[in-house]
């Protein structure tokens, strides 16, 4: 049981955190993992294919032109809460529909305080017996069932 959740903790701390960041400066490289958000004027557009409540929409950059972005969308957020899991179905987005567009970050800060509530429970899980074992009292113990009896009524 120790090493499992050893190794759970291990694969916990190589994820690593991430967090979405504001993009500064120009557009980020193809492959990056962004998200947009919407206006009213792409929530009209995209409406019919997407959904009339997108707040958001998370995926991988595939092409940047001038005045659009091809994105391979992993989730889309709603306006009301909910999140609808896509499979990196490709859609193109105007730049016109778009709010604000955030990277994908790697977070060393939440990362390091996640692995230490994760070494925290394994030090935990590691002090305590998670193996009943119990003790048996020798002059108690149960009798032969060969011996018994059973009476009908």
């Amino acid at each position: 049981m120790l090493r499992r959740s050893c190794r759970a903790l291990a694969a916990v701390l190589l994820a690593g955190c991430y967090t979405f960041e504001p993009v500064q400066g120009p557009t980020p490289e193809v492959g990056t993992e962004l998200a947009f958000d919407i206006n009213d004027v792409g929530r009209v557009a995209l409406g019919g294919s997407m959904g009339p409540e997108i707040a958001q929409i998370e995926g991988r950059l595939v092409e940047k032109g001038s005045a659009d972005y091809l994105v391979a969308v992993t989730s889309v957020h709603m306006l009301r809460g909910g999140e609808q899991v896509w499979s990196k179905e490709p859609v193109r987005i105007k730049s016109e529909y778009v709010s604000s567009v955030y990277e994908k970050k790697f977070s060393a800060v939440k990362s390091v305080a996640l692995g230490a509530v994760g070494v925290g429970l394994v030090a935990a899980l590691a002090g305590r017996s998670l193996v009943g074992g119990g003790t048996t009292d020798p002059q108690k113990q149960p009798g032969d069932t060969a011996h018994s009896t059973r009476r009908r009524p």
